[in-house]
């Protein structure tokens, strides 16, 4: 299933990005491509645009909270060129340069309320299967949040009560690609402390060290 960013398959999605295309004309609104190269070891799986983030800019995970803590880390642990996704100017920083690392969502386009519908998870579960065939042998996925886990099951073959989200699960898919979990990188998350710092520097901390040992 080939990604374009005219895909207008979920007709709910589809009217609710042009109302917001019409209130913020300067807005990408339009369904998010992934971002980095597509033979990366490391794929790292989201929910879905944010209003004022990937809606906004058209690069997953950028210009909202969610993205200050992801590519920070990125950067710490040599996934990213920056740890800056938007410059000085609060526009989407084109000097970044991912390493080894792509980003997509489960998700293409912002739903209402954040909140997509089952049927619309599905009907985007091809793009995201299509990411996953292009990973190598000894490549990496790692969900942020349940629903992007789910998702990743679903593209794989598998069925939830296969593998059990956790935050800093492992497991391992169909075909040998390591599956890893951690708690969405969410403000919400972050701020009622769910999710702190070095729990999510744990997580691509192990994810180094596979990424650092498995090389065919």
């Amino acid at each position: 299933m080939k990604f374009s960013s005219e895909c207008h398959l979920c007709p709910r999605l589809s009217i609710f990005l042009d109302e917001v295309k019409s209130a913020q004309p300067g807005y990408f609104a339009r369904p998010v491509p992934s971002f980095g190269a597509a033979d990366a070891r490391l794929l790292i799986v989201g929910l879905a645009p944010g209003m004022h983030g990937a809606n906004r800019t058209g690069r997953p995970f950028t210009g909202d909270y969610a993205g200050d803590l992801l590519y920070s880390t990125l950067h710490q642990f040599g996934f990213s060129s920056s740890g800056e996704p938007l410059d000085a100017d609060g526009n989407t920083n084109t000097k970044l340069a991912l390493k080894n690392c792509r980003i997509t969502n489960a998700v293409r386009c912002l739903p209402p309320q954040n909140k997509p519908e089952l049927s619309e998870i599905k009907m985007c579960n091809g793009y995201l299967a299509a990411e996953l065939d292009k990973l190598p042998q000894d490549g990496v996925v790692l969900a942020l949040g349940t629903i992007a886990h789910q998702a990743v099951l679903r593209a794989s073959g598998l069925r939830a009560k296969d593998c059990c989200f956790a935050h800093g699960a492992q497991h391992i898919l169909p075909g040998g690609l390591h599956f890893y979990d951690s708690y969405h990188c969410s403000r919400y998350n972050t701020q009622t402390k769910r999710l702190t710092t070095p729990m999510f520097h744990d997580v691509f901390k192990s994810i180094k060290e596979y990424l650092g040992s498995a090389r065919l």
